[in-house]
């Protein structure tokens, strides 16, 4: 019997990672991936769907649509952005997520790629995520087996970031084993920065507080300069980027002992 549970909980794990590499997964794919029958790949997806962590489709499945985004589908540049450069970002999160261990204390700041992190630990156990991202905490906030812990703050315009001296004072009274901050930039010179100064501040208190510090950015990040100064270029431990990253532009970090990981 815990032979049979451990095979389905291998299925649930390879079937979620596809989910969220590919964006969608097809029965008949799944089956000759993972040698079994389709009608037990239904099976499956019909628990995953009951726990919560995909949509069923015809002949397959998709990703679950967070409801929270739905009153600013038309008003939010959070949309927008996210759909830039989205398998990237999905591949991102998932390589990044695959860093974190069951029953850590992470930090993950606002942000689209740092939400593709939130989105692929939602099967995982044990695990306490503080968070300034209202959109993140509401996508972890059903799980039984994941502790969410908010900033508290002023919210930021349409980005779901709570930030301020509230926040960042709050963030000062917990360490987390790694935290995970998406940037506007990543320069091996003028460091990690975004363009909103407001969000530089809060992610700034969540580097100082993490053994580990994460940074998520796409190829279209590495190399430019934003606005506002997150964080030194040489104090971070991993940079997540994605296949288009050229070895060149990762030459400056792996030069000063930066682990550089492509999705």
């Amino acid at each position: 019997m815990e032979s049979l549970k451990s095979t389905t909980e291998q299925r649930a794990e390879l079937i979620l990672q596809e989910l969220l590499r590919n964006g969608e997964v097809a029965v008949d794919v799944l089956a000759k991936q993972l040698k079994v029958s389709e009608a037990t790949i239904r099976r499956d997806l019909s628990e995953l769907e009951r726990q919560g962590l995909l949509l069923r489709s015809h002949g397959g499945a998709m990703p679950v649509a967070p409801m929270l985004y739905e009153p600013f589908r038309h008003l939010s540049s959070f949309q927008e952005q996210e759909e830039k450069c989205a398998a990237e970002k999905r591949r991102i999160g998932l390589l990044a997520a695959s860093l974190i261990a069951d029953g850590e204390i992470i930090a993950i700041g606002a942000g689209t790629t740092t939400t593709q992190i939130a989105r692929s630990i939602r099967h995982r156990k044990g695990i306490t995520v503080l968070t300034n991202a209202l959109n993140v905490a509401m996508e972890l906030s059903h799980l039984a087996d994941i502790k969410v812990c908010m900033t508290g703050g002023n919210l930021s315009g349409d980005w779901f970031a709570l930030v301020g001296d509230v926040a960042q004072r709050n963030v000062g009274e917990m360490f987390v084993d790694k935290v995970f901050i998406g940037v506007d930039g990543v320069h091996a010179e003028h460091g990690l920065t975004t363009n909103y100064p407001d969000q530089a501040a809060i992610h700034r208190a969540m580097m100082r507080q993490a053994r580990q510090r994460i940074i998520v950015a796409d190829h279209r990040k590495i190399g430019i300069v934003g606005a506002s100064v997150i964080w030194p270029a040489s104090d971070f431990h991993v940079l997540v980027t994605d296949k288009l990253t050229s070895d060149k532009a990762i030459a400056p970090f792996t030069e000063n002992n930066v682990k550089v990981l492509r999705a």
